[in-house]
């Protein structure tokens, strides 16, 4: 099982995000899981990529080559993929990906996990999705989604899974594929 993991090309302010997003990538690499992420070195996403290869886990990176050329792609991945574009980089991680999980991040982030809910609310996969809640990141995201739902803007299968800890989170994300 692979589980795509959208998050920061920055590490952000609060320590406790950092220290989740290793947890995360060496979580999965413990479970036997494979991390599919957006293959830089930088940011959350290098920290979830290089414990999750420090803990002997399989990483499979998918870039864009304009990020590539500014030198931003991790060179020690077990699997680097260089795509054309933003949208074909989404579509390389849903493919190779069982499960989502989000952890904090900025714009990319959110256009990658709503993009995802919007194939599922379609019906064009039936994957779990998953934010990681540290310190309450995602709590007004969940309360606008709740908002959505009670106002009859969702239908079908909307649901966002969160947990406040890694192992939460994977457990729930496993448990609903």
């Amino acid at each position: 099982m692979n589980i795509a993991v959208f998050c920061g090309a920055n590490t952000g302010t609060d320590p406790a995000i950092l220290q989740a997003a290793r947890t995360m990538g060496r979580t999965i690499a413990e479970r036997g899981m494979g991390v599919v992420y957006g293959g830089g070195h930088v940011g959350l996403m290098g920290a979830v990529a290089d414990a999750a290869l420090e803990a002997g886990g399989k990483v499979i990176g998918v870039i864009p080559g304009f990020i590539v050329e500014k030198e931003l792609a991790h060179q020690a991945l077990t699997e680097l993929i260089i795509v054309r574009d933003m949208h074909e980089r989404k579509m390389r991680m849903h493919e190779l990906s069982q499960a989502v999980v989000a952890l904090p991040g900025g714009f990319g982030t959110m256009d990658e996990v709503f993009e995802l809910l919007t194939w599922r609310q379609l019906g064009l996969h039936a994957k779990p999705i998953g934010v990681l809640n540290v310190n309450d990141f995602y709590t007004p995201l969940l309360e606008q989604v709740a908002r959505m739902e009670r106002d009859g803007f969702l239908h079908g299968p909307t649901r966002i899974l969160a947990a406040r800890d890694v192992e939460g989170l994977l457990d729930i994300v496993v448990a609903n594929r």
